[in-house]
Parts: structure tokens; sequence; C-alpha cells
């Protein structure tokens, strides 16, 4: 206990001061080095933990009276936040520290939100002309299901859960350290503050069942592989009054027979006859949805020349625009000629010449 500091200069205050002076200054140190604030900083964790000790004795006459007249040894050493953990004392000190921050609620807290159900995670495989256009599939999802037998209260038909007779409904026990009490989750039901005497014959009291269940999804038009989207209160039902946890769905584009996607980008290849190549022609290339696009192949064209189309792509995820379609041309060189096409091809490179 020798090594203790003051604890009016712990808190920088006067021995004089009173009651809401101790409050105001503990108010603004406590702000400064409160955990939340200073995440992952022992430093201001070890500072948090002194200026409440000081204050929990500063700020209650019997122990401060007690601490005047004798300083630590006063105290019997029943006022020691060293080897407390920091949940305990934010536990502790929650009204408080509520009363302090405006209705901040400090980790470790005892009036917790219920825990929601936990998130789930599934994979999707579509088309890309379902990419293309957007689609609705449905998904299977594996997990809990309410009980319809017993509602989910995990009570067997015509009963109900009671009330824990150890924590009386609370959900949390106390107990007590030296002149502090804190309080933890009670261990018979384990923080529900109810107990079932009759459970349910279907659910064994659980309140859940497995069970597949389908859950209908909205694909974006343009969404790709390894993208993921959420859907929510579609996970794992919570503890009564919480909500359900959220779906979660990876998404995998499966491949076309016709077009190549990259990114925003499509690649279709096109394969010209030496003729459509020299002279130039009109072709058709369709989208993943069958929509057709016309392409002007240019004279002369040559064997891998890419002709690229502005916006006429896939579509932006959630954005507007759409990539650009890049056409790559082959030119198909036949293995067989008869004689009088042997004869013109002949002809035709006595007119047009070597190349140089």
């Amino acid at each position: 206990m020798s090594a203790k500091g003051d604890y009016y200069e712990i808190l920088g205050v006067a021995r004089d001061v009173d009651h809401d002076g101790v409050r105001r200054a503990y108010r603004a140190l406590a702000m400064k080095y409160h955990p939340d604030r200073n995440p992952g900083d022992a430093g201001a964790e070890a500072k948090f933990k002194e200026i409440t000790e000081a204050y929990s004795v500063l700020s209650d006459e019997q122990k401060r009276g007690a601490y005047d007249r004798f300083g630590h040894a006063g105290l019997n050493g029943g006022v020691d936040f060293s080897g407390v953990g920091i949940g305990d004392i934010l536990s502790q000190f929650q009204d408080m520290f509520a009363d302090f921050f405006g209705g901040f609620q400090p980790q470790g807290g005892r009036r917790r939100a219920p825990d929601r159900g936990q998130d789930v995670r599934v994979e999707a495989t579509i088309s890309l002309k379902d990419a293309f256009t957007g689609c609705k599939h449905e998904v299977s999802v594996d997990g809990h299901v309410p009980c319809e037998g017993c509602g989910a209260s995990g009570a067997k038909a015509g009963s109900k859960p009671e009330r824990c007779g150890q924590c009386g409904g609370r959900g949390q026990v106390s107990t007590q350290r030296g002149f502090i009490t804190f309080a933890s989750t009670c261990g018979r039901c384990r923080g529900r503050g109810e107990v079932i005497k009759e459970p349910c014959e279907t659910c064994q009291g659980v309140g859940y069942l497995e069970k597949r269940r389908t859950v209908l999804v909205s694909f974006p038009p343009g969404i790709d592989t390894g993208q993921r989207l959420r859907v929510p209160a579609q996970g794992m039902p919570g503890p009564p009054d919480a909500p359900p946890g959220d779906l979660y769905v990876d998404v995998n584009v499966g491949a076309d027979e016709r077009l190549e996607r990259q990114g925003n980008d499509l690649i279709a290849r096109e394969s010209l006859s030496f003729s459509q190549a020299a002279l130039g022609t009109t072709l058709e290339v369709s989208l993943p949805d069958g929509s057709p696009v016309a392409v002007e192949v240019r004279a002369g064209t040559q064997p891998g020349q890419v002709l690229s189309l502005k916006g006429s792509g896939m579509p932006v995820v959630n954005r507007r625009g759409r990539g650009d379609l890049h056409v790559v041309f082959s030119v198909t060189v036949p293995k067989k000629v008869s004689k009088k096409a042997r004869q013109l091809l002949e002809a035709l490179d006595a007119e047009l010449g070597r190349p140089e």
C-alpha cells in the first residue's frame, strides 16, 4: 500500500474540496482515460483504474473520513483496483458513467442490449447472364429455426419459463470484494433471468431446431465473383428479445461459353474469313442476355486486331455506366480448297503480289 499515490493528488484536487468538486475532477479525467477512448493503451487503462479507485474513496463520506484520518491504512486494504479487471470496474460504476457521459454505455456494463444471433455465410453461383441483368435466386441456409412447438421459449406446451431464483430474474449475481460489489453473469440461468423446469419435448428446451431453409437473395446487375452480399436479419435467430444475425452470400459468377469477363469489360472472339477481313463486313455479337450488338469490321482487319465498343460491357454494380466490349478477331484459313477456289486464289495472289 505504501506505493499508492495520494488520492487527492491523483484527482488533482485540494484536500478541502467538496463532493461536487470531486465529481467534476473525476469526470474530466475519466473522459480522458476511459478504455473505450484509448483502445489497447495499457497506460491509460492503469490510469483509469487509479483515478476510479481514488474517486470511489473520496466520493464516499465514510471512506473519505477514514482516509483523511489514517491514510490508506484506514481503509483496511479494502480498496485496491490494481488487480481488478477493467470490465468489473466498468460494470460496478455503470450508472455513474452513464450520468457522466450522457448515456454513454461503457464496455462490460451490466445493462447490455441482448446479444444478436450469429451471422451466416453461404456461397452462391450464378450465370454471367444473371450477373449481367441482375436476378433473384433462392439460397439454402442450414441452421436454427424457432421451435413451433414452444414458440422458441423452450418450455413445454402449457408451461412457461420461470424466474431464476438465484439471480431474481436479473441475469446477474453480485459478489463482494472488500468495499466494492461486483456483478457477474448468473451461472444457473446463464444471464437469461429465467429457467425452464419443463422443457419442450420437440426441441429439448433449446427453443430452436436444426433445419434447412431458403432465402430469396437479390443479385444486382454487374455483381462479380468474390463480392459479398449482406441480407439483414436472415442469419441465426438471437436469444429472446434479441435480433437475428445477418446472412452473407459470397458470389461466384460461372464461365460463359461465348464471352469472357475481365472486371466490367467483356471479351468476344470472332473468326473472319479472308474475304471478310480483306473487304470488311458487319457482324452481330450477342451480349450475355442475348441482345445483339452490331460490329463494323473494317476492310483490312488483321488477325489479333481488337475492336472496342464503349459502354457495351457489364453494368457497374450499384452505379451508373457499363464497361466495354472488346472484340478480338482471328482469320480462318481453309484447310482444303476446291480446284476453282485454288485458281481464284492464285489469281488473287498474282494480283496482290507478295508482302514486303
